[in-house]
Parts: C-alpha cells; structure tokens; sequence
C-alpha cells in the first residue's frame, strides 16, 4: 500500500460519506414506492446516483494523484419517515453536513498546501450550494403546500421530470 497522507486519508473518509449519501437517498426511495409517489422516488433514485457519481469523482482523483482508496463500511440509514417533509428535511440537513465536511477538506488542502486537491474541491464547493438549495427549495414547497392531498400529488408529477440515468456495464466500468 502506497503511504497515506492526511489528505489522502480524508478524501477515503469523502468517498464513504458520499456513498452513504447515496445509501440514504435509496433508502428514501423505498418510502416513496411503499407509498405510491413514483415522481419523489424518481427524483431521488437521480440523487442515490449522482451521490455515487460524486464518490467516483473523489475515488478516480485519489487514484490519479497516487494515493490507496480504502473503503471502509457504510453505515445502515434510516428506513421510516413520517411524511415527505421529514425525508425532505433529513436531505437538507444531510447536505449541511456534507458541505460541512467538503469546506473541511479545503481547509485541510489549504494547510498542506495540496493545490490539485484545492482544485477539485472547487467543483464540490459549487456542488454543495446547489444540493442545498434543491433540498431547501422542496422543504419550502411541501410546508407551503403541506405533504398531503392534491399539492402533493402535484409536486409528485413535477418530480418524476428527474429521472436516474439509465447505466450500461460499459458506462458503470468507465
């Protein structure tokens, strides 16, 4: 195994959250489908994926700067919710806590002056202010709204626009 530097070491931790953040949004998906809200699954099955495409982001850059990935477990999310609101809620509060940890690792590369790093964290920055404000864009809607009822079932058909895109072995190998 090649040497593990702090940096490299953190950008292990950012993968394994990122595919947690992936996990969750899944597990998000069940509660949609358990409740017939195919365009809310919909709309986070793309989350799940792009969650996973933002963990091989960091995964192919670890590789190409020479550095080991080491994947440790993911821990189990949540699977009961009692409303659109609290899975939409959860999702904002999740993204916090992931810009939280991104603006960290750039800290982390500003210290030890780790210039590619910084560079590719500057995609994850931007990333993070758009997650946040889906989440918080939805949480707004469904307490206009309120989480039952015909705006919900509204917002339901709006959200089945985002759909996950479909992946061929070829592509998942890229």
């Amino acid at each position: 195994m090649k040497k593990m530097t702090k940096m490299i070491k953190a950008l292990n931790e950012q993968i394994n959250k990122e595919i947690f953040s992936g996990y969750l949004y899944l597990s998000m998906v069940s509660y949609f489908e358990e409740h017939s809200l195919d365009g809310f699954a919909s709309w986070f099955k793309a989350q799940a994926q792009e969650e996973l495409f933002h963990a091989m982001k960091i995964y192919d850059f670890v590789h190409e700067i020479g550095g080991t990935v080491v994947l440790e477990a993911i821990e189990k999310p949540d699977i009961e919710w009692t409303s659109p609101l609290q899975i939409f809620e959860e999702g904002l509060e999740h993204e916090k806590f992931i810009t939280a940890s991104i603006h960290e690792l750039v800290d982390l590369a500003q210290e030890e002056k780790h210039y590619p790093a910084l560079d590719m964290l500057k995609w994850f920055v931007a990333e993070q202010v758009e997650e946040e404000a889906n989440f918080s864009y939805h949480v707004d809607l469904l307490k206009m709204s309120g989480d039952k009822g015909s705006a919900l079932l509204f917002m339901n058909s709006k959200m089945a626009a985002r759909v996950p895109l479909p992946l061929s072995a070829d592509q998942m190998a890229e």
